[in-house]
């Protein structure tokens, strides 16, 4: 394997989504020599088959419930479909926008940028493409792949995965979900918005299981209402191909048949045959381990996002990447603290949270050291504008910080801002309470729920 000065870097990077690149940005930002190295397009699952993409189908899925409900704010309008064609035209331009913007970003800072599928060949080496890439420090980023089940084939046809859903070139009249985490209902939303009959299979007793239980709860009232059907506490059995579609068993003997079915249980990290057991990377179940700067058991490598057993959001790749990059830089950056990440379920209505659900603290601090409050949002006059119901739910330790929030409704996702500083910060309710919340917002419920708990409620009563 050939390589000479001009591959001999301060850090090799094989993976070029939200982790790997944002590593190579900071890091080159730093004065680091850096090669980024990836085998499909730049930017990752998150820019081509996650969270860019199924934020568009989801947009245009909230496009067409406003002109189904137009007549209830006083508008004729009529729906008369949807073209998934135009859709789609929609969604890749939006990727391709930013897709360019990136290389460009890329290429501003003097990254060597290789296309192609790397192997790690060494604690301080990549090959790729017949050369090998020598780095002082290598970073792990190969990212994650949708998961399936054991005797569960994901054929691309009638049963799919969450790519094969973010291309399909019709609505399905109907379709199962296998899985009501966030991946399962956001597709369940969106599809549901186009027209199609929608259940979803969750063996776990609520949708969305990793949100605070309340959260929970309001999500599956709100898909009740919009006609979202959903088997809960019942795991999948089996799946059999019928005359135009699919039928599945539960293991609890119920069956359910529709045009296809989704497989959304999670996605899995890519890293078998890539070299890092011969490395002698330290895995666990296909993830590659960690200290809580990102650092592998190999001195020289380091390892981020969907490859390791952390929160899988890009932002979280995101952030460390840019605490791999400071680190190796000689800088001293703070290990993430992950109950403090901002999570987002784009789903209709969405579903935000920051810091720890009633029930984990409860565990961590005993069940009479935790205070919580609910506020609805019937008494925010932008809810109601937006005809929107839902709840902003906090969590205090007695007499101390807001360790919670968790939030339901539409658009609440773009509060989870303010929700995050309050967390991260400690702020007491009393400190929120006395911020001035422009009116009328969404954001002014944050700032009465605070109110209501720190003893002076105005627009909330027991």
């Amino acid at each position: 394997m050939a390589n000479d000065a001009s591959t001999v870097f301060d850090l090799v990077i094989l993976g070029g989504g939200s982790g790997g690149y944002a590593a190579a940005l900071r890091a080159s930002q730093l004065g680091l020599d850096v090669a980024l190295i990836e085998k499909n397009k730049l930017g990752g699952t998150c820019l081509h088959n996650g969270c860019i993409p199924t934020k568009a189908l989801l947009h245009a899925g909230e496009v067409a419930d406003a002109a189904r409900d137009a007549s209830e704010f006083g508008v004729k309008a009529s729906f008369d479909g949807i073209d998934i064609a135009g859709v789609h035209k929609y969604k890749d331009g939006v990727i391709a926008g930013l897709y360019k913007g990136l290389q460009g970003l890329v290429a501003s800072r003097k990254i060597t940028y290789v296309e192609g599928e790397g192997r790690l060949s060494s604690a301080t080496s990549v090959d790729v493409n017949g050369q090998r890439y020598v780095g002082r420090h290598i970073l792990l980023a190969t990212g994650s792949t949708p998961k399936s089940l054991p005797g569960l084939t994901i054929d691309g046809d009638r049963v799919i995965s969450s790519d094969h859903a973010l291309v399909l070139d019709r609505v399905p009249k109907s379709a199962i979900v296998l899985g009501g985490g966030v991946i399962g209902v956001e597709f369940a939303s969106a599809w549901k918005s186009f027209g199609t009959e929608v259940t979803i299979i969750e063996g776990l007793p609520h949708l969305v299981p990793a949100e605070d239980e309340n959260s929970s709860k309001l999500l599956e009232r709100a898909f009740r209402k919009r006609g979202i059907k959903f088997s809960l506490g019942s795991f999948f059995k089996g799946v059999e191909y019928t005359t135009d579609g699919v039928r599945v068993t539960l293991d609890n003997g119920k069956v359910h048949e529709a045009e296809l079915l989704l497989v959304a249980i999670g996605r899995g990290p890519v890293s078998q045959g890539l070299g890092y057991e011969e490395a002698g990377v330290a895995m666990e179940r296909g993830h590659v381990l960690v200290d809580e700067y990102c650092r592998t058991n190999v001195p020289t490598i380091s390892a981020v996002g969907d490859l390791i057993p952390t929160l899988q959001l890009a932002h979280v790749g995101f952030a460390e990447g840019i605490l791999v990059a400071e680190r190796l830089a000689g800088l001293s950056p703070v290990p993430i603290d992950y109950d403090g990440v901002p999570r987002v379920t784009y789903c209709h209505p969405e579903v935000a949270s920051v810091g720890i659900s009633e029930a984990k603290a409860k565990e961590r601090y005993g069940a009479d050291q935790v205070v919580t409050l609910k506020y609805s949002l019937a008494g925010n006059g932008k809810s109601k504008i937006l005809k929107t119901s839902g709840e902003i739910k906090l969590v205090q330790v007695r007499d101390g910080a807001v360790v919670g929030v968790h939030m339901v409704g539409d658009r609440l996702g773009e509060q989870v801002g303010e929700a995050q500083l309050i967390y991260n910060w400690e702020a007491l309710p009393a400190e929120v309470a006395q911020l001035i919340h422009a009116h009328p917002t969404q954001n002014e419920a944050l700032g009465e729920a605070h109110l209501a708990l720190a003893g002076k409620p105005l627009h909330s009563h027991d």
